[in-house]
């Protein structure tokens, strides 16, 4: 059985897919990973700019089609993961069952490089919703790059990334826990 994670934006055409597209080869077997957007643009590729920052990054975009979040994508995700405090908030109020599972990308990857793995996955993401409140940033969002500058897309880009690494190595440590 997969560890699901569901990376959630605005669009789907930019942050989530550019995270879902690193996270998922980064992290391997064993984990299923996805997108969707809460203003999902049904069926769109990704936005020219963000794929070629997702192929900068070593990433790939082909096959991509943006989909609309779903309440159920959220009742059924063992994390969730999104761009900003605002994408939080939305899964929320379509699934308030995912509040323990639903975190910004920022926030998961400062909890996860503070409190490290915590036993299996499902406990350790338990463990960073209960230390949630430790984590304290500066900014908990990545900006939306849409159509903005070469740069801003950078930006968001390499956030992303950062963003990813401490998240994939808690999860690929707790991933061998039993």
């Amino acid at each position: 059985m997969s560890f699901s994670i569901l990376v959630v934006c605005t669009g789907n055409i930019c942050r989530s897919p550019l995270a879902e597209r690193l996270l998922g080869p980064r992290l391997g077997e064993g984990f299923a990973v996805s997108s969707a957007g809460v203003q999902g643009l049904e069926g769109w590729e990704m936005d020219e700019q963000a794929a070629a920052e997702l192929r900068r990054l070593g990433g790939d975009p082909s096959g991509f089609r943006a989909r609309r979040l779903r309440e159920m994508d959220a009742v059924r995700a063992d994390l969730v993961l999104t761009a900003d405090r605002t994408h939080r908030s939305a899964v929320l109020a379509l699934a308030p069952e995912a509040l323990r599972r639903a975190f910004t990308l920022r926030e998961f990857a400062h909890l996860a490089a503070m409190v490290g793995p915590a036993g299996s996955l499902r406990e350790t993401v338990r463990e960073m919703a209960r230390r949630r409140g430790e984590a304290t940033l500066d900014d908990y969002d990545i900006a939306d790059p849409y159509r903005r500058s070469a740069e801003v897309h950078r930006e968001a880009a390499d956030a992303i990334d950062a963003a990813l690494a401490p998240t994939v190595e808690v999860l690929q440590v707790a991933s061998r826990q039993i």
